[in-house]
């Protein structure tokens, strides 16, 4: 495990974005799942305004760790986020857009996504293989859209779930934790105070953060790396690089 402590969410974004850059010319085909949330969207923009020429975006293949059940045009879209702050602003083949189709019936399109990645991704013991999984956390712990109520998700044998918002009821489109732990990497972008007491109970193991879905994250490829900012690493004892 690798920890990057930067001073605030924008520098967090311009780090991430050269390392982002970096991995992808490593790789003829580069297929990465994204995230949604507050700091993807900070990274989105960054990357599109300061790095959109620095990648050949046509080698570059987008998918998503998880999807709310929404139409693409629902403002809680991961989806639609990604257009705006990224799609929308660089040179990317439409035929690399791998979606998670959220306006579908959630059982169905779990079972046409798993499909999809089957076919798109080279597989280790049947399971699909990212280059990159970008994740995010919640305040309560969950990562991608496993939440702690549904920590058997986990483990679930289909390489897709639907999980279930334990406060809206909604439902989402999620990879699960096999299929995140079978990355050749994976990264974590996490930001802003109200996250610092699960990061740190994560990170250093602390009695009880079992119980945190994103305390599962341990890809077999041993490369996991938290990109935090000076506040959701409060507590983490480690200055700013």
């Amino acid at each position: 495990m690798e920890i990057k402590v930067y001073k605030d969410k924008n520098e967090v974004a311009e780090q991430f974005s050269a390392y982002f850059v970096e991995k992808a010319a490593e790789h003829e085909a580069f297929h990465v799942a994204l995230s949604g949330g507050s700091t993807p969207k900070i990274v989105f923009d960054v990357l599109a305004k300061s790095f959109a020429d620095k990648v050949d975006w046509t080698k570059v293949h987008f998918y998503w760790g998880d999807e709310r059940c929404v139409p693409p045009t629902d403002d809680e879209s991961n989806y639609k986020m990604t257009v705006e702050h990224l799609f929308s602003k660089i040179d990317v083949p439409e035929g690399n857009i791998n979606r998670i189709l959220g306006e579908k019936d959630p059982e169905g399109e779990t079972m046409r996504y798993a499909n999809l990645l089957e076919i798109d991704l080279d597989r280790v013991e049947d399971v699909p293989q990212f280059d990159l999984v970008i994740l995010g956390m919640g305040d309560d712990g969950h990562t991608a859209s496993i939440f702690p109520h549904q920590i058997e998700l986990w483990d679930a044998a289909d390489h897709c779930v639907v999980a279930t918002h334990p406060d809206s009821g909604q439902k989402r489109v999620s990879i699960n934790g096999k299929v995140i732990n079978t990355a050749k990497e994976v990264a974590f972008l996490v930001t802003g105070a109200s996250k610092a007491e699960k990061v740190e109970a994560i990170i250093k193991k602390t009695k009880g953060s079992e119980a945190y879905p994103a305390s599962l994250v341990h890809p077999a490829s041993g490369k996991l790396i938290w990109f935090l900012d000076a506040e959701a690493a409060a507590q983490l004892n480690q200055n700013p690089s």
